[in-house]
């Protein structure tokens, strides 16, 4: 009985030794904590690291509106737009042959970031190049064609895995033709819909100085630094009115467990009710629950020890989604789904132990130190603030720490006290009708539900319609 309990204690040693190493090396070395801040005249937020010495250059731009303004029935519009503000080879071949960096766009539900990484000597042509994707964005037909037909082909040669399937159909379960129930990048059929109208439009709409935030890091002087950002992107449009996320709310979830199709040895079990919005204050103790419930839902599910399985909380602008999911055999589905929903209401009866919090907490703090610690992440507290609209930056570490078992039930009951709860496993449609018939309600996706017969009315009694 000594031997888990010692054992116990030197991974706790060894995971607090390696958060101390972590917080003792920051990502920027002698760069402050606190940016130096400028707003252009056309509202662009600035923020400037600088390095002094340094030869490294990181430059950031936020424009904080993203997928969640696709148009129905056009996913991934904003991932294309996206893809369109550098459509040349050769401008990313700069970044990484000559400058030995990076040129990435990045598109998801609440924003779209570019993330460009050369040398600091460099640095108005990094500026520049930026502007003329910003400002001399390429429409000709040719261009949106190439590069939509380059979008659509990348995603149809990615392989798509089973678990993949589960966690798009859980979405779509949740939200149904809420923007969070799309696909964030497009799928193909969506992106074939897409016209060079939309994209010009989308770039008005949200492409705009007073709508985005740069953040500028490595051995830059914050003079030259806005020097060259007001003399380039000073130009810069700036929209009279930034368009609100407002979305007509989706309707509750389907209460059956949905089936999807997918061949291979396992299942894809996947729960899911609605969530936080990123500004809540509640967040940090959403993500602690998340841990918590992952940890329960393995202990009454031994199976699931050795195979994947995950709890979290996805927030956004608007309140999103808290999602369990798991790969089980098929015949250990309605187990898995079972001692899932055991575990939701767990959260709501039962208060987190000591021993549970503490080992939630460590584990998340030891995450995100170590994502801290990657250097492209540094100006990313500063960015949400403004995506997010924060009071303040916030240190998610400190955060989480602050996570008490009170608040831990406090919110669950919050998220899941009533909650209409979307379920989904995604397996062989066969395997699976037999190991749920007379479980769970079930409902396989593409079969037409077959309605049960009505009852026949009675029937009318016979009239002389030509009475004497």
């Amino acid at each position: 009985m000594s031997i888990p309990v010692i054992s116990g204690v030197f991974r706790g040693l060894a995971a607090s030794a390696l958060l101390l190493l972590l917080l003792a090396q920051p990502a920027f070395p002698q760069t402050p904590k606190e940016p130096e801040r400028e707003q252009l005249l056309n509202d662009l937020r600035v923020l400037v690291w600088s390095q002094p010495g340094s030869p490294d250059l990181l430059v950031k731009l936020r424009i904080n509106s993203g997928a969640a303004f696709d148009l129905s029935g056009k996913s991934g519009q904003m991932a294309l737009l996206g893809d369109l503000l550098f459509p040349d080879a050769a401008t990313v071949d700069f970044f990484t042959e000559e400058l030995g960096g990076k040129l990435n766009v990045s598109v998801n539900y609440d924003s779209l970031t570019i993330t460009m990484v050369g040398k600091a000597a460099e640095f108005e042509q990094v500026i520049s190049v930026l502007r003329n994707g910003l400002l001399s964005t390429q429409f000709s037909p040719e261009v949106v064609t190439r590069i939509r037909d380059a979008r659509i082909k990348s995603l149809r040669d990615v392989t798509i895995s089973p678990a993949m399937v589960a966690d798009r159909a859980i979405a779509r379960r949740l939200f149904d033709d809420f923007p969070y129930g799309r696909l964030a990048g497009g799928t193909p059929e969506d992106l074939k819909r897409i016209d060079r109208a939309d994209l010009m439009l989308a770039h008005e709409r949200f492409l705009n100085s007073n709508n985005a935030t740069l953040t500028i890091v490595g051995g830059v002087t914050k003079a030259r630094a806005l020097r060259t950002v007001r003399q380039l992107l000073g130009p810069w449009r700036k929209s009279e009115k930034i368009v609100p996320t407002t979305f007509q709310q989706p309707k509750a979830p389907d209460p059956r467990t949905l089936i999807v199709n997918v061949p291979g040895p396992t299942t894809e079990v996947r729960l899911a009710v609605r969530g936080l919005a990123r500004s809540d204050s509640d967040f940090a103790a959403s993500i602690v629950i998340a841990r918590v419930a992952q940890q329960r839902w393995q202990a009454l599910s031994p199976e699931l020890t050795n195979q994947p399985v995950f709890a979290r909380s996805d927030a956004h602008v608007l309140p999103g989604s808290f999602v369990m999911g798991a790969a089980v055999s098929t015949e250990k589905a309605v187990d898995a789904l079972a001692n899932a929903h055991k575990v939701i209401e767990s959260l709501v009866t039962t208060p987190a132990t000591a021993a549970e919090l503490e080992r939630a907490k460590s584990e998340l703090v030891n995450e995100a130190a170590v994502t801290g610690s990657k250097s492209e992440m540094l100006p990313d507290p500063w960015l949400d603030a403004d995506t997010y609209r924060l009071n303040a930056v916030q240190d998610q570490p400190a955060l989480l720490r602050a996570v008490t078992a009170s608040d831990v039930q406090r919110v669950a009951t919050r998220l899941f006290k009533d909650a209409p709860v979307a379920s989904v496993v995604a397996g062989e449609t066969e395997q699976l009708k037999a190991a749920l018939q007379g479980h769970v309600q079930y409902e396989v996706l593409g079969e037409i539900a077959v309605p049960a017969p009505s009852p026949k009315p009675p029937a009318k009694p016979a009239t002389n319609s030509n009475p004497r």
